[in-house]
Formats: structure tokens, C-alpha cells, sequence
């Protein structure tokens, strides 16, 4: 392989290879920056549906922006080397996370579930499947946060082959069962896959083990997902919902896309939620194979008789009618009347035990699965109303449901600009953990924020979690400028004083008072003198700088100049000629 792809990305060195690429560290030329350069396999650069499908794929990922994505910066070929070029992340993938550490307590599984779920949720609004969501594909950098990669590229080799290994066998832990039948992967798949990754960080294992990848697929497409609740007895319904509902064999039976995914995950942490009904569904395959049947009582139909005379058919059927007319008679007598209309009532700022009770003493049932939204005005768990609205008259037995604050929910600013105290005051009363460092700005003021780092402008936070930001603070440059600037020429003294961070402005001396034979013993263009002198300690900030000064090169004396000055001199030395001859 060549040293320099596409003239630009110089390879450093191999990093990993896939079942379809192989990926470099290498650096852009351009930018000077670290890339990492995924190249296409030989063997599969001249195959067209994969040439095809690599292009197509890469053409989609380059088209996502989501800080949970790692971005691709470039897509090209060289002498027929198909490239991607993407950022360079630092760090391990969230498998090699999950085995060194064991499964993930539940508020760090569900921060990466939640970046997560927002990328994929991104990538299918731009109607970008992923088809290969497992956690050898997650980057974990080294501030904690995840980043996705490896969009579509599993399918760049045509469809994926139970009876291969390796890179197949990674993947088929988390296939989708539809996937496994050989039906197309929607965003449902995605789901599915997510689901299972989300069962691995609880547990710090894969749901099902088998010999072969088909052995494994087949358990995706027939066995019951297994309950996290088994292996984390004290995890809440909530979790445990997500999963079932993420990993259900039917797709039509799981989040029907990623923003209900997003929206369950923001809230399965609310005490509120702890103890929600456990969720369930009709255990059935896209293909209709039932997998779990519930025999609510079967009759059987029973031999049949020998045919009664017409006779007794008579008299039979004679006393059935008497029968139900009396019982038809007795049930109009002692029959309920129909209830009369219930106005739901206000359960604003109740907790859910309380309305729970205030419905059921009004004789309404309350759905077992509630609304939530963020509210300024009701804090976590209290209830904001209900659907029907209050007021609504309904039936005694109707399903009431629940509508439930999430609290309030603060979005992240850009504080790029303001100064460090007034973030700190407006943050102080939020739970975040502020971390500060410094670094000399040219262009923002000391005290001041240069960049924010952990939570970014437009993220959304929540008061029941605890969060990091790392503020980088302008602050003043120290040191002591150096001996040896007199003499120099102004644009060395200029370069050397930059380099080391110092702002430097350049005065020219006035010469006007000077005279040419002065000004013939001057030095121009270099240094005459600064200030602070060479040597001072000196103190970097946004209103200093070290001034040179000089003479400027258009103030020396030209040669008409000196000629001029000096005839007259020359003309006192010289004997005059016509006195010479009078002598």
C-alpha cells in the first residue's frame, strides 16, 4: 500500500482490521491533523455490488453530524484503493470496556444507551440504517462519552454468511431475527441489536451462547430473550421493560423507531417508574412460530349423542325457553343500572400513588403505562394531568392515564466567551461537577471561557444525574523575555517572540532629526531597543505586548545623498587649478 493516500493522508501505522476494511492511523497533510483511514480490502475493490455498496454507505455516513458518531471528514479512491476518512478517536470500544470491567452499574448503562439511541435516532432521520449495532462498533474515549462508527459497512460485503466466522460471529450476537431469516435490516433491526447491547452492559454477557453462529441466530429467532431482572434482581421495572420491548422476536412489537426508544430511556430512572407494571406482548415471530401460548382453557367438544325424538326435542327446548325467560326476567329486576357519568377530577402535583388511589375510590382504572414530560412547574414525579383532561366525564371502569413530570430539564449553553465565575454561578445550583483548566488565548480575555469540553452547548441534562464539564480558562502567560533580542532583525526577534506566546507590536524611531552622517551609522531593520527591556519578566494577557523598536530600511541615506554632503569638503582639500598656473 502506498505511504500517502489520495495525496494528502500520510499512513503511520495499522490499527485494526475488519471483515471488510482495514483501518490506519494516519495523518492529513493538509490540516495536520490524526485521521483514521479505513481502506477497503483488495479482494473487494473490484467486486461492483460491494464496490457499490461500500460507496453508497460511505456517502451516508459522511452526510451524519451527532456527537455520538464519529465523523467521517473524506470519501475517495486512489489507484483503486476505495478510502473513508474519519476522526481519530483515543480511547477502546465499549467490548473491550465491558470486558475488563464486568456489567455496568444502570445510571453508566443508561448515559451510553442514551447517546446511543440519540445517534441512531439521528442516523434514521437521515434514513441511515446502521445493520451491525454491536460494541466492537462503539468507541469509548477517554472523557467516558461513546461515539458510533462502522456505519453500513458489514453489508459492503454483499449479505452476511452464517457459516462464516470471526467478523460474523461478532455480529450475529446481536443480529435482529429478522436479519438472520435474510429479510431487509429497517430501523426496527437497529433497535433490536441496541437492545441486546443494552442487556451486555447490565450483565457483561451476551444473552444466548451457542457452537456455531446458526446455533446463536437460531436462539435470536426462537428462544425467549432472557429476563435482565435474573441476573440483577434490584434493577427497576423500567430497565427491564426497555429490554423486552427492544428485543422482541416480532419487530412490530418493539419500538416502532428510535425517538420512543430515546424518550423511555430519559425516564426509566424516575422513582416514579421503579415499580411499573412489567411489560408484555404476544410472544410471536414475524413468521407467525409461537413461542410462548396461553391456555386460558380450552373445551372440548364432546361426542355426539344419539338424536333425541321429536318429542323430546319438544320438551327440551320448551324448558330452555322457560329458563331464559326467567333468568332474562330476574336480570332486568336486580340488574345494575347503568353508572352514572364521573368527571375526572384535578390530580395536578399529586405523587402517582395518590391519584392511583383517588381514581380507584371514584371506581376508574389507571393504564398501566404513563406520559411523561418536562415541567418547570411540577417536580419529578408529581403528576402533571391526565387524558383524559380533568373535567372530562367518563364511565365507572374507563383507563384513565397518567400524564407525570419529569422535573425540569436544563439545556446546556455556550459559554465559549463568558467568564468563569458567571458559569460557575450559573451552574452552581445544577448537579455538575466543574472542572477548570487553564490555557493562554490571544484573542479572549483572561478569566474567560475559551472552550467547554465534557457537556457541550445544546445538551440536555437532568437535576437526578450527576454531570462533568471541564471549562479551559484564558489565563495570563508568565516568562521572561529573552536576552537576546537587540540586534536582531525585527521579523527574527518577531517570530521568536511569538513562538513563545508573546504578543509583540514594532515601532519605528523617528530620523528626521538625525543627520546623514548619523544616519550612515545607524543599524536598519534589526532591533534597537524594547519594551519590557530583554531579560524582564513579563506577564502575557489580552491588553500587553512587548514592543520592538527599529529603523526602518527607507531611512537610510541614498548614495546621491552622501555625494551631495561630501563635494563640499572634497572642494576646501583641492588646490585651486588657475592659481596653480598664475604660480
Amino acid at each position: 500500500m502506498n505511504s500517502i493516500i489520495g495525496e494528502r493522508y500520510r499512513i503511520v501505522k495499522k490499527i485494526g482490521t475488519g471483515g471488510m476494511a482495514d483501518v490506519y492511523l494516519a495523518l492529513d497533510t493538509v490540516l495536520n491533523r490524526e485521521v483514521a483511514l479505513k481502506v477497503l480490502r483488495g479482494d473487494l475493490s473490484h467486486d461492483p455490488v460491494a464496490l457499490l455498496r461500500f460507496q453508497r454507505e460511505a456517502n451516508a455516513a459522511s452526510g451524519l453530524n451527532h456527537q455520538s458518531i464519529v465523523e467521517v471528514y473524506d470519501v475517495g479512491e486512489d489507484e483503486g484503493q476505495h478510502y473513508i476518512v474519519m476522526e481519530m478517536i483515543r480511547g477502546t470500544t465499549l467490548k473491550q470496556l465491558v470486558h475488563r470491567r464486568g456489567a455496568l452499574d444502570k445510571y453508566e448503562s443508561v448515559a451510553i444507551m442514551q447517546q446511543l439511541a440519540s445517534a441512531l435516532q439521528h442516523a434514521h432521520a437521515a434514513h441511515v440504517i446502521h445493520r451491525d449495532i454491536k460494541p466492537q462498533n462503539i468507541l469509548v474515549k477517554d472523557d467516558g462519552t461513546v461515539k458510533i462508527t462502522d456505519f453500513g459497512i458489514a453489508l459492503a460485503g454483499d449479505a452476511i454468511q452464517l457459516t462464516k466466522s470471526d467478523s460474523v460471529l461478532g455480529s450475529v450476537h446481536y443480529m435482529a431475527p429478522e436479519c438472520s431469516r435474510g429479510e431487509g435490516a429497517g430501523e426496527q433491526s437497529d433497535v433490536y441489536s441496541l437492545g441486546v447491547v443494552f442487556y451486555e452492559l447490565l450483565t457483561g454477557d451476551v444473552p444466548y451462547r451457542g457452537e456455531t453462529p446458526v446455533e446463536i441466530a437460531m436462539k435470536h429467532m426462537r428462544e425467549p430473550f432472557p429476563s435482565v431482572m435474573k441476573f440483577n434482581p434490584t434493577l427497576p421495572n423500567s430497565i427491564a421493560n426497555i429490554i423486552a420491548r427492544a428485543t422482541h422476536k416480532n419487530r412490530t412489537h418493539r419500538y416502532a423507531n428510535m425517538k420512543e426508544f430515546v424518550e423511555d430511556l430519559d425516564t426509566c430512572l424516575l422513582e416514579s417508574r421503579a415499580d411499573e407494571p412489567l411489560w408484555e406482548a404476544t410472544m410471536e415471530s414475524d413468521d407467525g412460530t409461537k413461542l410462548i401460548e396461553k391456555l386460558n382453557g380450552v373445551t372440548e367438544t364432546l361426542p355426539n349423542q344419539q338424536k333425541p325424538k321429536k318429542k323430546r326435542k319438544m320438551i327440551v327446548g320448551a324448558s330452555l325457553l322457560a329458563v331464559v325467560i326467567v333468568i332474562f326476567s330476574i336480570w332486568m329486576i336486580f340488574a345494575p343500572k347503568k353508572p352514572s357519568d364521573i368527571e375526572i377530577p384535578d390530580l395536578a402535583g399529586l405523587s402517582v400513588s395518590e391519584a392511583k388511589e383517588h381514581l380507584a375510590n371514584l371506581g376508574l382504572n389507571y393504564a398501566p403505562s404513563y406520559l411523561y414530560e418536562i415541567s418547570d412547574k411540577y417536580e419529578d414525579g408529581k403528576l402533571i394531568g391526565t387524558k383524559p383532561e380533568k373535567g372530562t366525564k367518563v364511565l365507572k371502569g374507563d383507563q384513565i392515564k397518567l400524564i407525570v413530570s419529569q422535573g425540569k430539564i436544563y439545556t446546556v449553553e455556550d459559554f465559549t466567551g463568558k467568564s468563569v465565575n458567571d458559569v460557575k454561578a450559573i451552574l452552581s445550583d445544577k448537579n455538575i461537577n466543574i472542572k477548570t483548566t487553564s490555557e493562554y488565548s490571544s484573542s479572549v480575555p483572561t478569566g474567560h471561557i475559551i472552550r467547554q469540553e465534557g457537556l457541550m452547548p445544546g445538551d440536555k441534562i437532568k437535576p437526578e444525574q450527576r454531570y462533568d464539564i471541564v471549562l479551559v480558562v484564558s489565563s495570563d502567560k508568565e516568562l521572561v523575555l529573552p536576552g537576546d533580542l537587540i540586534g536582531k532583525s525585527i521579523a527574527d526577534a518577531k517570530a521568536q517572540l511569538e513562538g513563545l506566546g508573546v504578543e509583540v507590536t514594532t515601532s519605528e524611531l523617528p530620523t528626521q532629526n538625525l543627520s546623514i552622517s548619523e544616519l550612515n551609522g545607524l543599524s536598519y531593520g534589526t532591533v534597537i531597543r524594547s519594551n519590557p527591556m530583554p531579560g524582564s519578566y513579563y506577564i502575557q494577557n489580552s491588553g500587553n505586548s512587548v514592543t520592538l523598536y527599529y529603523y526602518s530600511e527607507s531611512s537610510r541615506p541614498k548614495e546621491e545623498e552622501d555625494e551631495k554632503e561630501e563635494k563640499p569638503s572634497e572642494r576646501e582639500d583641492k588646490p585651486d587649478g588657475n592659481n596653480d598656473r598664475e604660480a
